[in-house]
C-alpha cells in the first residue's frame, strides 16, 4: 500500500511490494503541510474497538444484493443519523464488516474502523460533491491528485488510465482512495453484479477490508490495529484521525 511518511520536512509516499492504496488529494496536501511544519500530531492514538454490525437475520424481501444486504436495515438506519454519515455508505462498511467476520473471522475488522477511513479518504463518498447512488456508484467518480513526484512518489501510470482517467500518472480512485496497482490486487465485486469497481462503495470497502486484515491481522489488538491502518497511510496524523473518528462512530453506534 502507499503510506504517506515524513522524512525531514518532506511527506513522501513508500510504495510497498506490489500492492498499494493512497490517501485522497486533500489528505496528501495536508500531511505534506503537517511535514513542512514539524506538526506530526503529537496526540496518542487511542485504538478503537471493533463495533459489531447486527446482521440481518435470514433472507429479507427488497434486501440489497451482495454484501450491503448482510446488515439489519432497521440497524443500520439508526446508526446512519447517529453518525451523520448516508446509510447506503453505513451499509456498506456494516455489511462487508459482517462478511470478514464469516469469512475471515480472525481479523476483527470493525465497521467503524472501515467508516472512520472512508470518512478521512472521501468523507465518505462526499467528497467535491459527490454522492453515493443507491447502487453504491459513487457520482460523480471520485480521483485523487496525480502521484507526479510534487510532494508524492511519482508514480507512472500502470494502467493506460483505464482505471484512474489519467494515462500519465497513477491517482488514487473511489471512495477509500486505492491506486490501480492497488485496486489489481484487492479489488472485487462486493455487490454481486459481476463488475469489480472502484467507485462503487461496496466493492472499494471490500477491497479496503481485505488488506487491512492481510496486512494488520488481528485487528482487534492495538499492534494489529495500528500495522494494518500504517500499512494504508503510516502518518502518524492519519492513524490519530482515523482512531478518532473510529471511535465517535463506535460511540455514536452505541
Amino acid at each position: 500500500m502507499i503510506a504517506a511518511s515524513v522524512a525531514g520536512s518532506v511527506a513522501v509516499l513508500l510504495v510497498f511490494g506490489v500492492a498499494a492504496a493512497g490517501p485522497l488529494g486533500d489528505a496528501v496536501r495536508q500531511a505534506v503541510a503537517d511535514a513542512q511544519a514539524g506538526q506530526d500530531d503529537p496526540q496518542t492514538v487511542v485504538v478503537p474497538p471493533a463495533s459489531v454490525a447486527v446482521a440481518q437475520l435470514g433472507s429479507t424481501p427488497g434486501a440489497l444484493p451482495g454484501v450491503a444486504g448482510r446488515v439489519d436495515l432497521a440497524w443500520a438506519t439508526r446508526v446512519a443519523t447517529s453518525t451523520n454519515i448516508s446509510l447506503r455508505a453505513i451499509q456498506a462498511y456494516t455489511g462487508v464488516a459482517v462478511a470478514k467476520q464469516q469469512e475471515d473471522p480472525g481479523c476483527h475488522i470493525g465497521w467503524n474502523t472501515l467508516a472512520a477511513i472512508g470518512s478521512v479518504e472521501s468523507g465518505n463518498g462526499t467528497y467535491a460533491d459527490s454522492s453515493v447512488g443507491a447502487d453504491g456508484v459513487v457520482s460523480p467518480p471520485i480521483y485523487g491528485i496525480a502521484l507526479d513526484g510534487n510532494g508524492v512518489t511519482a508514480i507512472p501510470d500502470t494502467d493506460g488510465g483505464a482505471i484512474d482517467g489519467d494515462a500519465t500518472f497513477d491517482r488514487a480512485v473511489g471512495p477509500m482512495q486505492l491506486i490501480p496497482e492497488a485496486w489489481r490486487n484487492w479489488g472485487t465485486d462486493a455487490n454481486g453484479d459481476g463488475v469489480a469497481d472502484p467507485q462503487n462503495i461496496d466493492d472499494a470497502v471490500l477491497a479496503t477490508a481485505n488488506y487491512l486484515c492481510h496486512a494488520g491481522g488481528d485487528l482487534s489488538t492495538e499492534a494489529g490495529w495500528k500495522k494494518g491502518v500504517a500499512a494504508y497511510n503510516d502518518a502518524t496524523s492519519y492513524a490519530l484521525k482515523v482512531s478518532q473518528a473510529a471511535n465517535r462512530f463506535a460511540a455514536a453506534a452505541g
